[in-house]
């Protein structure tokens, strides 16, 4: 028995010094961790810039789960702010000597303003002199977008380019919900403001189609143009490509059309650099990555600074965390407001720029924001830069800034308002069994208290229904008064352009809703001009997170939410989009001014 008793004494404490031990190199990781976020980085000479293009292209970078990090389960994403900057420090360093676009299969790409600006940052770093290489196994549509300003193109012997025109197909929830017993109570204004659209029919109306095509259309020429200028192809030969659908075709193909320049195994590609840098056989090369290269910046320190703020996502009044948004990004009221009241109030910000990309989101919170932007711009100059996307509320809280700039594929516009309230009667009481006893002393006592998850176990009444679309046509009524009053125009032709219509960048300025096609250096340039600066330096707010706040904030990206975005891949923005609109809320918060989709070039 004694022997038995020391035998599981000395486990107990075997274990405890094993946890104990673990517990010490874990805290020892996290402290090397975050010491190593503020290090600096030295570049050696004849460094390449290594750009890996995996994971998804983001506004920012930096947002990073550090415990996902430590247990390698954190899916890759590329900040467009830190590889902007890398590429135009790589222009003007003589430590680096080209760039390397190494193109990943796990590449998922960004929408089209974001490529089409790390793009217009590649062209104008090759008029330093300097090359730019790019190899991959699989280009995607959208790498191989961004490899086209390469010098050289590489593809495997037995590799893919997917050159197959832009499309999509938008998901119909109508008959599905029919067959749950739940029907959606849509009120809105605008012929063209379709989000609501999956939730009422089952195809497209004609008046989405329309827009659609004409978007895609714009978008797709511009890409052609922009390939085909760099590769020496017309765009009928670029469209004949896409209608072989070249993933299918032989690599042969490839070099024949001009797609791409020769075929090499990675060890050939390498062997390639090696020549192009003057290195002896497996010497090995210098690779620098973005995020080294940005740290190793001399940055100037004025004391006049343009303030670039970055206002990305979803348009909230509060941000609530549920599975399909742990990892997604909010433009929040309150923690807006507040951000912008600090610029505002910074001597030292002379002018402020705001980066906007977003679908938009609640009515209500794009009202707050824009007024918001109202008192920055009494006091100093605001350029609006618009990203991927600034449409409907994204536009809303734009219209009023001294200048608004955009890419000519950012999608803008849909003026518009829209509300949904799911009713499931049928759902709740006649296949679940529930039953709903109300007492009330008013007409309307309970209006919208009956409900489950969200969704009414009784519809709208006529005079509530009646009072509801008076309310949505009141906020599409203000809506179009603030672009008549940012924009300089009036009111009627604000709804002859508005409607919900979404709108390309190249588009919009034909239509007065955008002042200037640009990048957000053009952006900061007009910002400086307009506050008369000739020095100055830049900040980007809000400040990054460091990395013990990361490590603790419960808001950062979730395992669940990590694994369903891979699984659902194209089809995760749209179940993310449905699940937060019908999360439990208030009836006065289901009223939004929203895009139903989010654009991406794979």
């Amino acid at each position: 028995m004694k022997e038995f008793i020391k035998y599981v004494f000395a486990t107990v404490v075997g274990l405890g010094l094993f946890l104990l031990i673990s517990g010490i190199i874990f805290f020892v990781s996290i402290i090397g961790m975050a010491a190593s976020e503020g290090a600096t980085t030295s570049v050696k000479k004849g460094s390449v810039l290594r750009i890996n293009l995996a994971g998804s292209l983001e506004e920012r970078a930096g947002e990073e789960n550090p415990l996902m990090m430590l247990m390698g389960d954190q899916m890759a994403s590329l900040g467009l702010d830190q590889l902007l900057e890398a590429v135009d420090e790589a222009a003007t360093n003589d430590k680096v000597e080209g760039i390397y676009l190494e193109v990943s299969s796990t590449f998922m790409g960004g929408s089209p303003a974001m490529m089409q600006e790390l793009r217009q940052a590649l062209l104008k770093y090759k008029e330093s002199g300097k090359w730019i290489y790019a190899y991959g196994d699989i280009y995607s549509q959208g790498a191989y977008y961004l490899a086209s300003t390469a010098d050289k193109i590489v593809v495997n012997p037995h590799g893919i380019v997917d050159w197959h025109g832009l499309g999509g197909a938008p998901m119909f929830y109508t008959e599905a919900m029919k067959k749950l017993g739940v029907k959606m109570q849509v009120f809105k204004v605008g012929t063209f403001k379709s989000a609501v659209e999956p939730y009422i029919l089952t195809e497209m109306s004609e008046a989405n189609r329309l827009q659609t095509e004409a978007y895609l259309g714009s978008i797709w020429n511009q890409m052609c143009d922009e390939i085909g200028k760099n590769r020496q192809l017309s765009n009928d030969q670029l469209n004949s490509l896409a209608d072989s659908l070249t993933a299918l075709q032989p690599t042969e193909l490839l070099i024949e059309s001009g797609l791409v320049d020769t075929l090499a195994y990675i060890d050939g590609f390498k062997e390639m650099l090696r020549t192009k840098l003057g290195l002896k056989e497996k010497k090995p090369i210098n690779f620098v990555s973005p995020a080294d290269l940005v740290a190793a910046i001399d940055k100037k320190d004025e004391k006049a600074r343009v303030a670039v703020y970055y206002a990305y996502g979803e348009i909230v009044d509060q941000a609530v965390t549920n599975p399909l948004s742990a990892g997604g990004t909010f433009i929040e009221t309150m923690p807006t407001i507040r951000e912008l009241q600090k610029l505002r109030k910074d001597e030292n910000v002379k002018a402020v720029v705001i980066r906007v990309n977003s679908p938009g989101g609640s009515a209500f919170a794009s009202e707050q924001i824009w007024h918001e932007i109202q008192l920055l711009k009494a006091e100093k100059p605001v350029v609006i830069s618009m990203g991927g996307m600034a449409a409907s509320g994204g536009y809303y809280i734009s219209c009023g800034a001294n200048k608004i700039i955009a890419e000519p594929t950012t999608l803008t516009g849909s003026i518009g308002i829209f509300g949904m309230i799911p009713e499931g009667r049928e759902l709740l009481q006649d296949k679940l069994g529930l039953r709903f006893d109300v007492v009330k002393t008013n007409k309307h006592s309970d209006f919208g208290a009956s409900s489950v998850m969200g969704i009414l176990a009784r519809g709208f009444d006529e005079s509530e229904s009646a009072l509801m679309q008076a309310e949505i046509e009141r906020g599409y009524d203000l809506f179009t008064s603030r672009v008549a009053e940012g924009r300089g125009i009036s009111q009627d032709s604000v709804d002859v352009i508005g409607q919900g219509r979404v709108w390309t960048g190249e588009q919009a300025i034909k239509i007065g809703l955008v002042d200037q096609l640009g990048n957000l250096e053009d952006a900061i340039a007009e910002a400086a001009k307009l506050a008369e600066l000739d020095k100055y330096s830049t900040d980007s707010y809000p400040a990054p997170s460091n990395f013990m706040d990361q490590l603790f904030n419960q808001k950062q990206e979730s395992y669940f939410d990590t694994h369903m975005r891979a699984a659902l891949g194209e089809f995760y923005p749209m179940v993310s989009t449905m699940q937060w609109m019908l999360q439990p809320q208030r009836i006065d918060q289901c009223i939004y001014a929203r895009v139903p989709f989010d654009l991406k070039i794979w």
